[in-house]
């Protein structure tokens, strides 16, 4: 049981940890407990608002640990077999819907850049394909550190900044001639014929999060403990909060909700841009179709770590609730999924790739790296099963515009690719 705020009583379930030794890492824990002390309890999704993405001390802005080095590790990272299958459905789904003459390559949270350059690499193959479409990057990304990387590992680095008057902060031409553009929201970015891509992106945004009690639910709030005060507790709101009253379904089973407007906003975006101007939108990520509770933890060096304890330091992250997803696009595009990553990596082709890399692979510490990424790629206990896919696309690429009218459509729709089993010819 969590205490009412503001309370007396140590009744907290999640307490966090002591502050780090001072420097660098307490500065944020300081700034919170000020502000604590000054305005009482904030939300969740205040707190991780703060811990991330605070322009001093946010872990994002700060740090943003991706890959061996980091706290945590993406599938880009263990294997360019995951980049170039992405890069294959969008190619799919673009040649589907007949081939338009420009495509957009959208992706928020880019992180290190991996996903992008593997998916070029994939159109650099198939240029002969692409080659009469205008194709450009588009990268929304906050962080300045990791736009820097990015820009490294996309251009080598050849970047500029854009005027101020510009809504992209910077330019430049990727390795292989693309030309791409960074942005610090997805408003920003041009509207037109657009993939947007969203790879453990949705997971980072900040949750409210609330208890079901004997007085209706209730918002759970973060708060200084009154008898350790360098340390943060949680603590459930005396009252109905405006959140509590604008997303809890009245028809919700679960005891424990967490609720991440953020991602609600940008998939209203999403999908009427999509319904505009065409394309279709994949979002892969932790998640669940509305069926699990309590889901909110914390990663440091590659292992889980106390939500509460040093913030700005770790990498706060909450699964994705894709049933709140599917409601949020509002009808203005079909959804697709979500699907385990094992299935769509699977109906994306990813066993034959593997054959291929194994047969032109001629050492064998390249086939035993080969074998464990695809492991941790599709194993049920790895990433197999935690990971989904989901799909955002125009109406008409899945019901033909004229079904109503005739029941014999000219020409059957292509399958979309990885979430139907694709018959190899």
């Amino acid at each position: 049981p969590l205490p009412t705020a503001p309370a007396a009583a140590r009744l907290c379930s999640g307490a966090g940890g002591q502050a780090e030794a001072a420097g660098g890492d307490g500065a944020m824990l300081r700034h919170l407990a000020r502000k604590l002390r000054a305005s009482g309890p904030v939300t969740v999704a205040e707190y991780m608002r703060e811990a991330l993405t605070n322009p001093g001390q946010g872990y994002y802005t700060r740090r943003g640990g991706v890959g061996e080095s980091g706290d945590f590790i993406t599938s880009p990272e263990i294997s360019q077999v995951f980049g170039e299958l992405i890069g294959i459905w969008y190619i799919s789904e673009w040649m589907a819907m007949g081939k338009p003459n420009t495509f957009q390559l959208v992706e928020l949270g880019p992180g290190r850049g991996t996903l992008t350059e593997d998916i070029l690499r994939v159109f650099k193959q198939l240029a002969s394909v692409l080659s009469k479409c205008d194709v450009s990057v588009h990268l929304v990304e906050v962080s300045p550190k990791l736009s820097e990387i990015q820009a490294v590992m996309l251009t080598g680095g050849k970047v500029q900044p854009s005027p101020e008057n510009e809504l992209a902060y910077m330019k430049g031409i990727s390795k292989t001639g693309i030309p791409i553009s960074w942005y610090r929201d997805i408003q920003d970015v041009p509207p037109g014929y657009s993939f947007y891509l969203a790879h453990e992106f949705f997971d980072a945004l900040p949750i409210h999060k609330f208890q079901r009690t004997e007085k209706g639910w209730r918002e759970v709030l973060v708060d200084i403990d009154p008898e350790v005060p360098d340390q943060l507790r949680f603590v459930l709101s005396p009252s109905r909060t405006p959140a509590t009253q604008n997303f809890i379904q009245p028809e919700e089973t679960r005891d424990h909700v967490e609720v991440c407007p953020e991602a609600g906003v940008i998939v209203q975006r999403l999908a009427s841009r999509i319904e505009k101007d065409g394309g279709a939108a994949l979002v892969a990520d932790y998640g669940h179709d509305g069926t699990k509770t309590d889901t909110f933890r914390g990663f440091r060096n590659h292992k889980l770590h106390d939500v509460l304890s040093a913030p700005g330091t770790a990498d706060l992250t909450a699964d994705v609730d894709f049933s709140y997803l599917r409601r949020m696009a509002q009808g203005k595009t079909a959804t697709l999924g979500p699907i385990k990553q094992r299935e769509f990596l699977k109906n994306m082709g990813i066993d034959l790739r593997l054959q291929v890399l194994l047969q032109n692979s001629g050492d064998t510490a390249t086939r035993e790296q080969l074998l464990h990424s695809y492991d941790m790629l599709m194993n049920p206990e790895k990433m197999g099963d935690c990971f989904n896919f989901f799909a955002l696309l125009p109406h008409q690429r899945l019901v033909h515009p004229d079904k109503k009218d005739k029941p014999e459509p000219k020409s059957p729709l292509p399958p979309v690719a990885g979430f139907n089993e694709l018959l190899l010819k």
